[in-house]
């Protein structure tokens, strides 16, 4: 595999750090203001997180099948 390819497949894999170092550290998300429909802002940053997470796989998939 020439190293360019390889660069970006193990480049892609940062993709999947990014949900890790959003929950990392509680201090940044535990608190009650802002509120977005409702919902205190631990719980919204929590599910934003999890749709974040969920297309933060998904591309990493589709990149891996884009190089194969």
């Amino acid at each position: 595999m020439p190293k360019a390819i390889a660069h970006v497949t193990r480049a892609r894999y940062l993709l999947l750090l990014l949900p890790f170092v959003a929950y990392l550290y509680p201090g940044w998300y535990d608190r009650i203001e802002p509120h977005l429909f409702g919902f205190p802002f631990f719980y919204w940053w929590q599910l934003l997180w999890v749709v974040l997470t969920s297309l933060s796989i998904g591309a990493v998939m589709l990149l891996g099948r884009v190089r194969r």
